[in-house]
């Protein structure tokens, strides 16, 4: 149950060997699960355009936890959107899974979203009048598709929703609501889970008790998930850490700590006159 999980507990690693791990032995390299490749994005016209993205470059690896970080303006959570086909591109190309974005339609970046992605939001954007098990099975009701008891089951479990399925989103505390919404997002078996400041809205306990849930959907599950954060705490939980500043990335950091981290993150001038990211 996620209930037990230490609360304090820094980022843990895969086996070496295991599925997605450094060092895995399978013979052959995984395909990255998503590349952006001089992606630009344009706010706005003339003097007032904000250039919000200016030739970001970005492999995601598949089977690990990516967080993405920069000051204020950045460009991280624009570059969310790209990688998630929420937002079209100015320039550059975005390939999730072998498919270029940019080619389709905005119907097929709709069904794309809804059947290989999953979403994770710091407003939790639960349905007010669903039961909490109507809402975490909600994506594939909305494609045709019916649950995998057994996955269902253990999410629910490792979550600890077990008796709050029957709760309406207004029956449950943030920490409840959250995992209900990381529950959703990964009841679909998504290549990708994309996390927006996913515990901006709880305490430092569920916080810590989500992020171990990422961790292990990533080193248990084989699961990809890339985290936007501003939090080096929930940074230290991923297994590399990205930074931006003025919309290109401009460091990389393997098996981050909060030390680290915080020291990457000091050496990042605050752009000034950067819309927010």
């Amino acid at each position: 149950m996620l209930d037990t999980a230490p609360t304090s507990a820094p980022r843990a690693h895969r086996a070496p060997g295991a599925p997605g791990a450094p060092g895995a032995t399978s013979g052959s390299v995984a395909a990255p699960a998503a590349v952006a490749r001089g992606v630009v994005k344009v706010y706005g016209r003339g003097a007032t355009a904000v250039r919000a993205l200016d030739g970001a470059d970005l492999t995601i690896p598949a089977g690990r936890l990516t967080a993405v970080m920069g000051p204020s303006g950045s460009g991280k959570s624009t570059l969310m959107h790209a990688l998630a086909g929420l937002d079209r591109v100015d320039a550059g190309s975005v390939t999730l899974g072998g498919t270029e974005l940019t080619r389709l339609s905005e119907k097929e970046r709709t069904l794309l979203r809804r059947d290989r992605l999953g979403f994770v939001f710091q407003a939790f954007n639960l349905v007010p009048s669903l039961t909490a098990a109507e809402n975490i099975t909600l994506p594939l009701r909305l494609a045709g598709r019916t649950a995998d008891p057994a996955w269902l089951a253990e999410l629910v479990s490792t979550l600890g929703l077990d008796d709050r399925l029957t709760h309406r989103p207004g029956e449950l505390s943030g920490g409840q609501q959250q995992r209900v919404a990381v529950a959703r997002a990964l009841v679909t078996r998504p290549e990708i889970v994309f996390a927006d400041e996913p515990t901006g809205n709880l305490d430092s306990r569920h916080g810590q008790r989500l992020l171990a849930f990422l961790q292990r959907a990533v080193r248990d599950l084989g699961q990809t998930v890339v985290m936007v954060t501003h939090d080096p705490t929930a940074a230290s939980y991923a297994d590399r850490v990205v930074f931006l500043a003025d919309g290109r990335i401009v460091g990389d950091l393997p098996d981050p700590t909060v030390p680290t981290v915080l020291a990457r993150m000091s050496g990042l001038e605050q752009p000034a006159t950067r819309a927010e990211s």
